[in-house]
């Protein structure tokens, strides 16, 4: 038996024994009740044997399982042949809703603690620690785990999928019997066949996955839940080729559930959203969440009419009344992602249209192809992922500069999308394809989601949340947000990190691209990308040194587990270190870390050579799961060795991911910066403000008149870095800040200029300020947090009862972690 895992309090626990048992798609059937706040249907899971245990089955013979995986060797050059049943006949033995009605009618059988089990004795089924013992020692069950929480599980079934009308020309070989093992056995190759088919053939897939999921069920499984796992077992059954391969689990979520928000849109609407939670997705559905479970999955969601189901889909849904007052929508995926990405947003959202200008803005936009279009675009390569309809395979695709996309809002900010993000996103999807190619999605929706999100974007397949923040105060910062989150279609969606505690590989990329996004979003000349991306690595050196210097070493460390990275246990279970940790979720290290290591290797090979390998990575790695090494040695390997300038895979490691605190190549580098004229224009005003401030206080009380001081229009990062000047210096008095207010309008500012702003009434205690910390911490939580903390530091009776008064008003419906941190600062 494997040693037990034991995870530390902050550590996230993958339970799914993906070694033994590993899902290749899941259909969800879902109902959306907002009056008890909970999501409640069926998920049916298909499985594929797993990497240990897929030769043999309990007989000890390879039986036909050598046979079915010599033929997805070769399903590309021969592919089998299946009829495309009607989907009236795959429905024949039993109806959608009839599984709806059965859930709803099941017994919850939860404890006290919520634990559930349809076991008589719980002490007779297997333990946690025992669950990966499924060697035949003593005869025990083989047990099936998944990673679940927070969900009240019904029942669980295996599914006759040899029911299904058509089904038997996957199976064209085998004869029916009455044996009950030749029975269990053909099930498994039938749901072995379907997970195989050829990618040309996805469309038949998805309707036999969906007549599959709704065929009879041929006996209950036994199942037991605890904290974070939902554990299943068929008496009698030892190894995993014998456990049924297809199983249909009725469940429903709970208000308190931690994957998914149940709150209020800006114009007061009632929704829900899954938010990017720590634990991700195993409290809305029982999943496998280890990144080495790539499946597909589709998904039936109904809500009362009146509401839209945006979802993480290639099809842009359109409902279907089922009976009045209820709307359905049907999404899927064809290509394998892991299950953390799977996204759902249902609520009184309205679609922002493209007006005519808007259209006119996307068909003018510059064709641009990659800069060194002899690498990739035109080559016929096989791709090196498992096989799935990929766009780079698509010649349309390949050529196709910004994908359909569509914006979604609440009625009360359309007004600004239309005005503001709207007419982005075509320059900023083009941006993107010029710089790497073909896009790995074939549309993408965006939502502003309510404003307890608590980030200000997160990009999952086919849909953008962005936070209410970046569409407020001019363009900039709302640019760079959606460039960072198509910068994700890339890295951290279409090329995932092997093992997530390397957050870098996929926000560090992200970081480094949106400034390339940007710049040529728009239409920048040389100069100015210099000087802009000079001032904002400024900017973020200084935000990186503050990061170190008031954080846990630990967590500076962007591959915390070293040598171990992307090592499992040998049921394939693992834990996210430091997953858990509240605080963790605001910190930027591997935003910052990975953006200056990316900055640090194009300056040393040059910039062409670093985006051509930057393309070839992509075009290599698509659709795969990666280590940091993957990426650093395909790029050493291109570089000539007189360019290396001494860089070694070994050297970066050890400078950059495996040590704490900041990296040496870049401890000199933040003061090089200061000679770049963006800065120096801001030093130049700096000096203004603080002269302006002497004068006020030596006239004290005496109104003279002054020689009027001409401040210079700055850019909105021009703006962050010269009110962080002003909080560094001297107290300013009152006046002073009136008149910076007013000088730069900063309450019409971006939401990074604004919180500067509060930054700054908070240290000189500046009551006319107060509204405005009050409207940043009811508007703007995604980016409030810490701004409780500088109000409870200056012990200041009338900000200490502003932050309580705050933290009253919006601990309801706030995030959890944010609350969690916020409560630690009050009390």
């Amino acid at each position: 038996m494997e040693t037990q895992l034991e995870p530390m309090k902050d550590d996230l626990p993958l339970m799914a024994n993906t070694s033994y048992m590993l899902v290749k798609h899941y259909v969800l059937d879902l109902d959306v009740d907002f009056r008890s706040k909970v999501i409640e249907g069926i998920i049916v899971l298909f499985f594929e044997t797993g990497s240990q245990y897929r030769k043999t089955s309990s007989t000890g013979k390879e039986g036909c399982w050598s046979q079915f995986d010599e033929a997805c060797k070769r399903r590309a050059s021969e592919p089998c042949y299946i009829p495309v049943p009607n989907l009236s006949a795959c429905s024949s033995k039993m109806e959608r809703n009839d599984f709806a009605v059965c859930g709803k009618h099941e017994e919850d059988t939860s404890d006290k603690n919520g634990n559930h089990s349809n076991e008589e004795q719980a002490s007779g089924m297997s333990s946690s620690k025992d669950c990966c013992d499924i060697e035949n020692h003593g005869n025990k069950d083989f047990l099936l785990v998944l990673d679940c929480c927070d969900l009240s599980v019904l029942k669980v079934e295996e599914i006759d999928v040899a029911a299904v009308a058509g089904i038997e020309e996957f199976v064209r070989s085998a004869k029916l019997t009455d044996s009950s093992k030749e029975l269990e056995n053909l099930r498994n190759q039938i749901v072995h066949e379907l997970v195989a088919l050829p990618a040309d053939r996805w469309k038949e897939q998805l309707r036999y996955f969906t007549c599959c999921s709704q065929a009879p069920g041929c006996g209950e499984l036994l199942f037991t839940t605890d904290t974070w796992s939902l554990e299943i077992r068929k008496s009698g059954i030892q190894t995993p080729a014998d456990f049924p391969h297809a199983i249909r689990i009725w469940y429903k979520t709970k208000p308190e559930g931690r994957s998914v928000t149940w709150t209020t849109d800006q114009s007061g609407r009632p929704c829900v959203y899954t938010v990017g939670s720590p634990i991700n997705n195993r409290a809305l559905f029982p999943c496998q969440e280890p990144p080495v479970a790539l499946s597909t999955w589709q998904a039936s969601v109904r809500a009362a009419a009146g509401f839209v189901v945006l979802m993480s889909g290639e099809n842009s849904a359109e409902p279907v009344q089922l009976r009045e007052g209820i709307l359905s929508w049907y999404y899927y995926v064809t290509m394998p992602m892991p299950a953390s990405t799977f996204t759902i947003a249902v609520g009184c959202w309205q679609e922002v249209k493209q007006q005519s200008f808007t259209a006119a803005i996307q068909s003018n936009i510059e064709f641009s192809l990659p800069s060194s279009q002899a690498d990739f675009r035109w080559h016929e390569e096989i791709c090196s992922h498992v096989e799935y309809p990929c766009r780079f395979q698509d010649s349309a695709a390949r050529l196709q500069a910004v994908i359909p996309y569509r914006v979604f809002a609440p009625w009360c900010l359309m007004e600004r999308c239309e005005e503001c993000l709207i007419q982005l996103i075509p320059r900023c999807l083009s941006a993107a394809y010029t710089t790497l190619g073909t896009h790995p999605f074939s549309r993408l929706d965006v939502l502003i989601v309510p404003s307890n999100f608590s980030s200000l974007g997160m990009a999952s397949p086919h849909i953008i949340f962005l936070s209410q923040s970046v569409i407020l105060g001019g363009s900039h910062l709302c640019g760079t947000r959606l460039c960072h989150e198509i910068a994700h279609a890339w890295f951290g969606l279409a090329i995932g990190a092997h093992d997530w505690t390397e957050e870098w590989i996929s926000e560090g990329f992200a970081t480094f691209l949106e400034d390339t996004f940007w710049a040529r979003a728009q239409q920048l000349s040389h100069g100015e990308v210099k000087g802009q991306q000079e001032l904002k690595a400024l900017l973020r050196w200084r935000r990186l040194r503050d990061e170190v210097q008031n954080s846990e070493e630990e967590l500076q460390v962007l591959r915390p587990k070293k040598e171990s990275t992307g090592e499992l246990s040998e049921s394939g279970a693992s834990v996210v270190k430091h997953g858990l940790k509240a605080e963790k979720i605001f910190m930027q290290v591997h935003y910052l870390k990975g953006y200056f290591l990316l900055r640090f290797l194009a300056r040393a090979i040059g910039e062409a050579s670093y985006f051509a390998s930057l393309r070839k990575f992509v075009h290599k790695f698509h659709g795969r799961l990666v280590l940091s090494q993957d990426f650093l040695c395909m790029l050493l390997e291109d570089i000539p060795e007189q360019q290396k300038s001494g860089l070694t895979v070994e050297s970066i490691i050890q400078n950059w991911l495996d040590t704490p605190g900041i990296p040496k190549p870049l401890q000199e580098e933040g003061e090089t910066w200061q000679e770049c004229p963006l800065v120096q224009q801001v030093s130049a005003e700096v000096t203004k403000w603080m002269q302006a401030n002497q004068r006020i206080r030596k006239s004290g009380k005496k109104k003279r008149k002054q020689d009027e001081v001409v401040f210079q229009k700055l850019l909105p990062d021009q703006l962050v870095l010269l009110l962080e000047y002003l909080l560094e210096g001297k107290t300013l008095c009152p006046r002073v800040l009136q008149c910076l207010e007013k000088t730069y309008q900063l309450r019409e500012q971006d939401a990074e200029v604004r919180h500067r702003w509060c930054e700054l009434v908070v240290k000189h205690k500046y009551v006319s300020g107060y509204g405005d910390v009050e409207k940043f911490l009811r508007e703007d939580q995604a980016m409030g947090v810490y701004l409780y903390g500088e109000l409870m530091l200056n012990e200041d009776v009338k900000q200490q009862e502003l932050a309580h008064k705050c933290f009253a008003a919006a601990r309801e419906h706030m995030d959890t972690s944010a609350a969690k941190v916020v409560a630690e600062m009050l009390f």
